[in-house]
């Protein structure tokens, strides 16, 4: 997985194509991921007690993680991401710029 948790990410497909987010949680089993505020959809919510009234709710929504793309912090555009050792250790780099995510 190429993308993690806390990363920011620009959506390439669908209604919120363009809008950059913060990835909120990532789902390496079903390849999916939830973005903060972004791919949201409305919920309609049953009363919780007698007398209360329902009411429609907006809830983000996972998104497929080939639609997203991960936005480097030095050139602030969206990026495939590399790996590359430095060291004894595995690093993510942005194919544009070079720089270490």
């Amino acid at each position: 997985m190429k993308i993690r948790k806390n990363d920011n990410v620009q959506i390439m497909v669908g209604k919120d194509r363009g809008k950059q987010g913060k990835v909120l949680k990532v789902d390496s089993e079903n390849s999916r991921v939830l973005i903060q505020g972004l791919n949201m959809f409305k919920k309609h919510q049953r009363p919780k007690k007698q007398g209360d009234k329902g009411e429609i709710v907006s809830i983000s929504r996972f998104l497929d993680l080939s639609n997203a793309m991960i936005v480097c912090a030095s050139c602030s555009k969206p990026t495939r991401v590399g790996y590359k050792l430095e060291g004894d250790k595995k690093v993510r780099y942005c194919k544009k710029c070079g720089v270490i995510l």
